[in-house]
């Protein structure tokens, strides 16, 4: 049987955490092996970790400074799993999905597997969503990878060094980093296929005051990405989309959203020329 190493990168939850370790308990399959970054500069999750040690394959590591990018990595360094996956603190597993994960790599030749988010209430959820499984390629690795429903062989993600800590939260490329880590493992020639099939859920964050608040750094990393990975024509329609809806929202007198769209654009504008 696979054997899983789950890395979740935490900081500021703990209901959440319980919801996700709850989840992956359903899946029915104890040998998982659970890597907690614990980034608080609380105590907050003693309890949760002590409610759950025995019952998960739970291992926990410390960090005094917030940095996704590099929690991930440093819990990388420490799995022991086949397939490695980075679940956020507030994403919950659905029923089966280790086994649908387990039953893709039976397939010797593949390294990297990726899926949709799937929102809470149903449904995908935010971001734009490739409709057909299939290979990923740097044409349309920009609607096929989230990091939370992204998996990789261990021995794939260690030999290209994990996710770059330039990206992600933390850091000033505030997104993208799964992106960037699947085109660098298509371009060392590991196959990567993307599962429409395959979810993980995740709260819908888009147009809420959080999404606005991080639009900014988020279109930092994405632009970033585009610069490194993507063909000219593939880059264009994440420079026009934003744009157009910003002018459009503003034309409708929905300013809450006009800045939104706006700060995304400037935001992967900059990134690409960084």
């Amino acid at each position: 049987m696979t054997r899983f190493s789950l890395i979740v990168a935490t900081m500021g939850r703990d209901a959440e955490l319980r919801a996700l370790f709850d989840s992956i308990l359903a899946q029915g399959m104890p040998d998982t092996e659970v890597i907690v970054v614990d980034q608080n500069a609380d105590p907050r999750l003693e309890p949760v970790v002590a409610d759950y040690t025995g019952r998960l394959n739970l291992i926990r590591l410390t960090r005094d400074k917030p940095h996704a990018n590099a929690a991930r990595n440093m819990g990388l360094a420490a799995a022991t799993g086949d397939i490695v996956a980075f679940p956020d603190d507030d994403c919950v597993l659905p029923e089966g999905v280790l086994a649908h994960v387990a039953r893709a790599f039976a397939n010797p030749a593949l390294s990297v597997l990726t899926g949709p988010a799937a929102a809470p209430l149903g449904g995908l959820g935010s971001g734009r969503w490739r409709e057909a499984s299939g290979p990923i390629d740097p044409t349309n690795v920009w609607t096929s990878v989230i990091e939370f429903n992204l998996w990789l062989r261990r021995d794939v993600a260690v030999a290209l060094g994990g996710f770059d800590e330039q990206m992600g939260p933390g850091a000033r490329y505030g997104s993208a980093e799964g992106n960037d880590l699947v085109c660098r493992a298509i371009a060392a020639g590991n196959l990567a296929l993307y599962d429409h099939a395959l979810r993980v859920i995740h709260p819908d964050k888009r147009l809420s005051d959080e999404a606005a608040e991080r639009a900014y750094r988020y279109g930092l990393g994405l632009g970033f990405a585009l610069r490194r990975h993507a063909p000219l024509g593939t880059a264009l329609p994440f420079y026009v989309r934003p744009l157009g809806g910003a002018l459009l929202a503003l034309a409708r007198g929905r300013r809450a959203h006009a800045a939104y769209y706006w700060s995304t654009w400037l935001g992967r504008v900059q990134g690409w020329m960084g």
